[in-house]
Order: structure tokens, then sequence, then C-alpha cells
């Protein structure tokens, strides 16, 4: 059975989605489509507005036939490393084809990006460290670095965030595996960091920006999404009582500054370069999180890299614990989150061609990673009522949506 892996994070999942599985099937030729999901935290360090299960929910409605959970250690990362867990797991999993967004619409044109940029990645490898030494943030440097080695003129803009990503995506296919085919369509009608709804089609960013200034659905987000993530959301308020957005995690962020050391604070995974200093002198005034970001942001910290890196010292994610769980050569499993029929069907046949375990629940399996995984878990219903907090992680641990 021929299958095509998306890479998502569906926070929430909206019309656009709903296009990208669509026409991913279409050009891929798949039978069964496979969606590797981050779970609690984001890639841009944040947490997502409704749980893992509400939100594999609806892509299940939505054309998806498998759901799996992108580790945290990968999900809450730049994009190489974010890249690496998502192309690797779904590749194990047997697809043919990874098909994703992009700004540019044309897979010629990441496959040029990568031959010039393998070509002459000497050269821009150079110029990067040199502008991240003299304090430029990592995007601007890359952008620089590109400048220098003059991309050819049919190579995608790398300026450009999915088209960063998705460049991401065709590296980590071209060094892992010969059996996996990328594929790309181009995003509708807006742009990746869209803080307005302006139609049918619209960013996550603006929804959730729209949902969480005005509390309610609004006609505009109603129009933006399909009718299951309407209900998802609803239903997730309704039981939990929040849609999660950083603000809730602040007071426990600045009591975990302020009561670890400078010392414990530079084991965690992202605090580098003498940030625990910083983190420990802005903390100590703010009365938000928007406020204390506003005051810790600076030229070379962009602010995901700093949301990153405080999802890290709320969950406690050492430097020797994240490094030794980058450095794997494979993924070490892949948890499924929710099936369809049709997805059951592809498992049957694909399992036993698989050389990394295949788990339905953590308890099945040990290994740090699933421990890490139990501690976001925590920290993301941290928010939460005391009696739904024991409710969901129960959760955590229970079996597969199926629907």
């Amino acid at each position: 059975m021929k299958a095509c892996g998306v890479i998502v994070e569906y926070n929430p999942f909206h019309n656009g989605h709903a296009y990208h599985i669509e026409q991913s099937k279409k050009q891929s030729g798949a039978e069964c489509m496979i969606a590797i999901m981050s779970g609690p935290f984001l890639q841009r360090g944040e947490p997502a507005i409704i749980d893992k299960w509400h939100r594999a929910e609806a892509a299940l409605h939505s054309g998806a036939d498998l759901v799996l959970e992108l580790p945290y250690i990968f999900a809450v990362e730049h994009s190489d490393f974010f890249s690496q867990g998502s192309v690797q797991t779904l590749a194990e999993m047997g697809v043919n084809a990874i098909c994703f967004g992009s700004e540019s619409g044309s897979i010629e044109g990441f496959n040029s990006a990568y031959e010039h940029l393998q070509e002459h990645s000497g050269i821009y490898d150079e110029v990067l460290r040199k502008h991240l030494n003299e304090g430029l943030s990592f995007p601007e440097a890359s952008r620089l670095g590109y400048e220098v080695i003059k991309l050819p003129s049919d190579s995608i803009d790398l300026t450009q965030p999915n088209n960063i990503l998705g460049y991401s995506y065709v590296k980590q296919i071209r060094a892992y595996t010969n059996n996996v085919e990328p594929m790309t369509i181009k995003r509708q009608n807006n742009h990746y960091h869209e803080e307005t709804i302006t139609g049918k089609v619209a960013s996550a960013t603006s929804i959730r920006k729209q949902l969480l200034t005005d509390n309610e659905m609004t006609t505009d987000v109603k129009e933006a999404i399909p009718s299951i993530t309407q209900e998802m959301l609803n239903t997730y308020r309704e039981k939990i009582g929040i849609w999660h957005d950083w603000e809730l995690y602040f007071p426990f962020l600045q009591f975990k500054v302020l009561t670890m050391t400078e010392e414990d604070l530079r084991q965690i995974h992202g605090v580098d370069e003498g940030l625990e200093h910083r983190l420990k002198r802005t903390i100590k005034e703010a009365t938000s999180f928007q406020e204390f970001m506003s005051e810790l942001k600076t030229k070379r910290y962009t602010w995901t890299r700093l949301q990153r890196t405080l999802v890290h010292i709320l969950i406690g994610t050492s430097k020797e614990d994240a490094g030794r769980m980058l450095r794997q050569p494979a993924p070490p499993y892949a948890r499924i989150l929710g099936m369809t029929d049709h997805g059951k069907r592809y498992l049957r046949h694909q399992k036993k061609a698989m050389d990394i375990p295949l788990i339905t629940q953590p308890q099945q399996l040990d290994h740090p990673m699933l421990d890490l995984e139990e501690r976001a878990a925590a920290a993301y219903y941290a928010v939460t009522d005391p009696k739904m907090k024991v409710e969901r992680m129960k959760r955590e641990f229970g079996p597969p949506i199926q629907v």
C-alpha cells in the first residue's frame, strides 16, 4: 500500500491543512496518509492551543489515516533537528513520499538549492560561523551566508519560513534514505506568520491570535477552520476550561528561573553564551510573559529560540540529555496517536517490515525519550484544574484514538 507522509503541528487544524492533505494524496498517488505531529509543545517554543489528542482527532476526520507523535526532543527544536526526527520516523514507517507546503511550490527549486549548498558548504559554513560569532541570530547569519554563495536563479528563496523548513526536509531525506521522494505544494493565500484572518484559508497564527484575543469562536475563525476543528476547540474548552497560551505558564516559569541558580540554568538545553545572567536579571521585574520576552530578546536571540529555551527550563531538559537523544542515528520508536480503519490496515502490513518498535502506549517501551514525554505532558497540564490534570495525565498512557 503506497503511503505519503506529512509533517505537521495542526495548531489548530485549519482549511489550509485540509488542502495540504488532499493535494499531497493527489500528487503522491498515496492510498494512506500518515501525519507526524508535534505533541504538547511546538517547534516555535509554544504550548499547543489544545492537546494532541483533540488535534489528532481533527486530522483523522479530515483525511489523515494515521497520526504519529513527533517526540518532544525533536518537536521543540530548530529546523534541522525538527526535520531529522520527522523525516526519519516517516521513513521507518515506510512512506514512499513526504509532501510539505512551501512558498515556492516547486521541488526543483529545493533540489537546486541542495546541490548548490552541498557544493559550496565550506564557504557557507565559514560565513555562518563568522556572523554568529559577531552576535547575529542564526536566521540572519544564514541569510548572509546564502548571499555570499549566490544561490542559482532557479533555487528557492531561503528567507521564507516554509521554504526553510522544506529545505531541511529535503536535506534529511537525501541524507537518510533513497526510498522517499520529496514533494511540495504551494501555500495558499497567506503568509506563515500572518496575524490577521483574511479569508477561508488563514494562517494558524492568525486563528490562534483571534481565538485567544476574543476568547470565543468568531465568525472569521469559523470560516477558516473545518467544523471538526470547531468541535474539538469547543469540546476542549468546555471540558478543560482553557485554551493554552504562554501567559498561563508565566507564573511557573518565573518561579523556576527565580529558584534556580545560574549554574542550574547553565545545564539547561539552549541556555548558552551567558543567557543565564540575562534570564535571572530580567524575570525579576516582569509581570507578564510578553513583558518578560520584550526585555529578554536581543539581536542574537530570536523570539523563537528564546521560547524554545524557556520550554526546556519548564520541563528541565538538560544539555546532556538533549545531546544524547539528538545524536541517535535513528528514531528509537514510533508512537501512534490515532488511526482510521484504513490506517489500521496499513499498520498490519507495515509493522512486520519496521526496524524500530511501533508503540501505541508509552508503557510498552522503556526509553529516556518517553520519560521526557511524560515530563512535557506534566508541564503542559500544570495550568489546568488539579482533578483535570490527573485525568489528562492518565490519558497520556491510554490507547490511540480510532475513528
